[in-house]
């Protein structure tokens, strides 16, 4: 039996599956020695599995065996394994080591690589898979990889003519479910004369 997979975040007394066998008397369930943490119980007259209690994901997944016996005698009796998996749930936002992040550029460079952000997502899976973005700030002289994290410059500037300081939010985005998370750092970046 491979049931559905558990959230992380599932309750005790939760339905897990419905163990049943076809037989041609009634049949006693039972779950054999070997459930090492005690996760599940099973309904030994309808063999309905159920959490015990609160899931740690570390755990998992968890395979057990479940014991059908015929009710007349305990020497007929066959086992299946089941196999549960869990969930990882979307526990945590991307982290940047540091929310604000000074960069220098010299002017009249070519468009060039300004700096490498990394942030860091504890989840794992596609939960803490990480996409970047820029969020508000000049979108016409920066843009960012978005699989690497690496802010670009798009032009060269003139410390003279424009702006020597320039704000940039960016953002680390998870592809979580069941829904995204994001973190977000500022760049200020300074154009050296």
């Amino acid at each position: 039996y491979q049931p559905a997979p558990l959230s992380e975040k599932t309750l005790p007394d939760t339905f897990v599956v419905h163990i049943s066998v076809l037989y041609k008397v009634p049949v006693i369930y039972s779950i054999v020695p070997g459930d090492g943490k005690g996760y599940f119980i099973i309904d030994s007259s309808t063999g309905i599995v159920r959490t015990r209690k609160n899931l740690t994901r570390e755990d998992f997944p968890v395979i057990f065996n479940v014991r059908a016996t015929d009710s007349s005698n305990a020497n007929i009796f066959n086992e299946a394994p089941v196999n549960v998996e869990i969930m990882d749930e979307n526990s945590f936002s991307p982290v940047f080591p540091s929310s604000l992040l000074e960069a220098t550029l010299e002017e009249n460079l070519p468009p060039t690589q300004i700096v490498h952000l990394k942030a860091h997502d504890n989840d794992t899976g596609r939960n803490g898979l990480l996409t970047y973005g820029i969020l508000s700030g000049h979108r016409l002289k920066f843009r960012i990889d978005e699989a690497t994290g690496i802010l670009y410059s798009t032009a060269s500037f003139d410390y003279e003519e424009e702006p020597t300081e320039y704000q940039v939010v960016v953002y680390a985005e998870d592809d979580g479910i069941p829904e995204k998370k994001r973190g977000y750092c500022t760049v200020i970046i300074k154009i050296i004369d």
